[in-house]
């Protein structure tokens, strides 16, 4: 991994708990536009990892929503049949 890299994901890393912490949804731009000032290079990098990251979050939400509802669903259908008695 290049020195550019393991600073973008360390920082994306940093900035989503500090987000996550302040309930700040768009502190990462903030970030972002930081990094533009001084390395275009490192803040595509960083914008690449946070945007990775948040999206992992929601495929894993979702995932985890369907993973209820599957469950909810089987214990409907358990139920209504008198499965367990």
């Amino acid at each position: 991994m290049s020195t550019i890299e393991t600073l973008a994901q360390k920082l994306a890393i940093d900035t989503l708990k500090i987000q996550d912490a302040i309930d700040e949804d768009r502190l990462y731009v903030e970030v972002g536009q930081v990094l533009g000032a001084a390395s275009q290079s490192l803040e595509e990098a960083y914008l690449t990892e946070v945007r990775v990251r948040l999206a992992e979050r929601k495929a894993r939400d979702f995932l985890n929503q369907k993973i209820a509802a599957l469950q909810a669903e089987a214990e409907a259908r358990h139920s209504t049949t008198g499965g367990g008695q």
